[in-house]
């Protein structure tokens, strides 16, 4: 079975409902879970040759910090002996280091940037298959719908939770690195201190923890609360721009209404909303830029003024004074590492967990098609296409439709009827594919193409030429034969724009998009068909038009529709009517309609007959306008 939808099965809701709301917090070992693949499958060599060149990278800036640092010593001191010439030859060793550690850097950058363009590459191209994969992208909205704004948490979320990563990575390396290399700096040139005849071994490095505790604790303590507020403000900001999102989609209903004052006032909300989340942050941003701020002004002094009784008093060097300055300064980075990302890492952990939120959604879906009861999919034996004890039920359990049985022959044309709320819709979907909550069985021949074709028709970005071939087709046909479908359509005034590229979606009449998809069928020429109110937007003689298609040009195609209009009727060889009853809605009717109906060819005859005769110019429109 061929089906043009992107998909086939789905699964149960409950799973899905239990796994956003929140039963599981997020965890760091399940983010690792979810992004680490990256070093494990068909990028791993990509990955690990990126994570060796950048390993390599961080050794070589310690070994550079540590010359530079040796050289500290090496200068001063030469300085305070007033050597010119060792001085001197410390400005070109100073050069040299200085080369070094720029090309060093810039090398770093480079792996460092294309590791995080890759893994980002490689995350989102995940969640993107996983997310198109069975149709989930239609399913995830019914079935889950507070994972909101799905497309920001595949591309901003995506970045935000992947590119800090690599800089978290690498910065902890060199913080744990350099601690160990000049702390044992510290140790050695700072020596002992004597107070109040005690000495104490290495104070440098006593100092240096003591210090790098208290402002770590302080940024700990007081910054905590700015990763909850960070999560809650971007949470905020996707609402907001949802809201937005929704006004251009529906711009013309809220127009034509006049709604867009109710619509100012729901915006502004959600951005009010925003601000005071913003105000959170902003207060709990100044705290940590306070501890920060300080601490950088205070680290360089400090070591400074520990060292400087020793000076005076000619136990040190100024060489050794301004090495034990550096050293002590590149200590305070490694131990206060927490204190100058943690913004960073609030920001982080915002956007990891919508990430991992959706990640987990996506399992839920996997579990739920491995093992939950479902509507199933199935090759029929023959031509004909079977629906066996399908019972249709609501994403929450409710069953809508119940042990459903019925099957359609090749080239058969079936009208579903019913009252507004007994599934109809539902029940083509399940036919579709589309949806999978419920159980029994829907076979479908195995060669045979399906194509969907709903109310208000999807045309994608790009040229008519592409909207007419959408979804894909291994031989396109000609320019005379595409030009010929929209004709025989009603669209002869587009054939000469087939391969204009415009905003087609907003370009075309609602009436329009529903023939351009008639056009498509013809086109595509499918052996089933499935239409749900695909001709709501066409006056009567363009219905008849179009559905005279499945007498002529698609008699061989099968035909499921649901409509509402009883001319309708007339147009099919069966009707099955839908009826609602206490347990879930069945089939209470299924009969063949007479050949000698209206839309036979005297039918067809009389009801033009009785139909009001159009003007030239309605005339002229109804050929070629929607």
């Amino acid at each position: 079975m061929a089906i043009e939808q992107n998909g086939r099965e789905g699964s149960t809701a409950p799973l899905f409902i239990n796994e956003v709301e929140g039963e599981k917090d997020f965890t760091y070992s399940e983010f690792w879970r979810m992004a680490g693949g990256f070093w494990t499958g068909k990028r791993k060599s990509v990955a690990i040759w990126l994570t060796l060149a950048i390993v390599l990278l961080v050794f070589s800036n310690i070994a550079i910090q540590y010359g530079i640092n040796r050289w500290n010593k090496y200068f001063f001191d030469a300085l305070e002996a007033k050597n010119t010439a060792e001085a001197g030859r410390g400005v070109l060793l100073f050069l040299a280091l200085a080369a070094t550690a720029i090309l060093a850097m810039v090398t770093q950058v480079y792996f460092r940037l294309s590791l995080m363009a890759n893994w980002r590459r490689w995350l989102t191209s995940e969640l993107v298959g996983e997310w198109l994969k069975n149709r989930r992208f239609y399913q995830l909205n019914i079935a889950a719908p507070q994972v909101d704004g799905v497309e920001f948490r595949m591309t901003d979320d995506v970045r935000v939770a992947t590119e800090p990563i690599v800089d978290f990575a690498i910065g902890l390396s060199n913080a744990v690195l350099l601690a160990l290399v000049f702390v044992g700096v510290l140790w050695s040139a700072g020596g002992a201190i004597s107070i109040l005849g005690i000495t104490i071994p290495g104070y440098f490095v006593f100092a240096a923890a003591l210090y790098g505790l208290v402002t770590s604790s302080l940024m700990i303590v007081l910054g905590r609360p700015l990763i909850s507020s960070t999560e809650r403000k971007n949470a905020a900001e996707a609402q907001n721009r949802l809201e937005l999102v929704r006004i251009r989609e529906n711009a013309e209903s809220i127009a034509l209404i006049g709604g867009e004052g109710d619509e100012e006032k729901a915006v502004n909300g959600t951005l009010s909303e925003v601000l005071r989340r913003w105000r959170r942050v902003i207060r709990y941003q100044a705290t940590a830029t306070f501890i920060i701020h300080g601490n950088t002004t205070l680290a360089p002094v400090l070591p400074l003024l520990l060292g400087a009784p020793k000076y005076l008093a000619g136990e040190m060097s100024l060489g050794q004074l301004m090495q034990i300055a550096a050293a002590f300064v590149q200590v305070q980075f490694a131990f206060n590492w927490v204190v100058e990302n943690y913004i960073r890492l609030a920001e982080w952990k915002a956007s990891a967990r919508r990430v991992v939120e959706l990640w987990r959604t996506m399992r839920g879906f996997q579990q739920a098609e491995a093992g939950e009861e479902r509507i199933e999919l199935k090759d029929s034996e023959d031509d004909w296409l079977r629906l066996s004890n399908l019972s249709v039920a609501h994403h929450g359990g409710r069953i809508v439709i119940s042990e459903a049985w019925a099957a359609f022959k090749p080239g058969s044309r079936v009208l579903i009827k019913g009252e507004s709320g007994t599934g109809k819709s539902t029940l083509i979907r399940a036919i579709a594919g589309l949806w999978p909550w419920g159980a029994g069985e829907v076979r479908v021949p195995k060669s045979a193409r399906m194509m969907f074709v709903p109310q208000k028709p999807y045309i994608p970005l790009g040229g008519l030429r592409a909207a007419l071939l959408y979804p894909g087709i291994e031989k396109a046909p000609d320019d005379e034969t595409l030009k010929s479908c929209l004709a025989r359509c009603g669209l002869r005034h587009l054939t000469a724009r087939l391969d204009d590229e415009d905003k087609w979606d907003k370009i075309l009449s609602g009436g329009e998009q529903q023939r351009l998809a008639f056009a498509r069928l013809l086109v595509h020429r499918p052996e089933i068909v499935i239409m749900d109110e695909a001709t709501s937007a066409l006056d009567e003689a363009s219905q008849d038009s179009m559905m005279e298609l499945f007498r002529d040009e698609l008699s061989a195609s099968m035909l499921l529709n649901v409509g509402h209009r009883p001319s309708l009727e007339t147009w099919h060889d069966r009707v099955i009517i839908l009826e609602r009853k206490p347990r879930g809605a069945k089939i209470v009717e299924d009969s063949e309609v007479s050949p000698t109906g209206f839309g036979s060819k005297l039918g067809r005859f009389l009801r033009r007959s009785l139909r009001p005769r159009p003007s030239p110019d309605q005339a002229s429109d109804l050929s070629s306008g929607p």
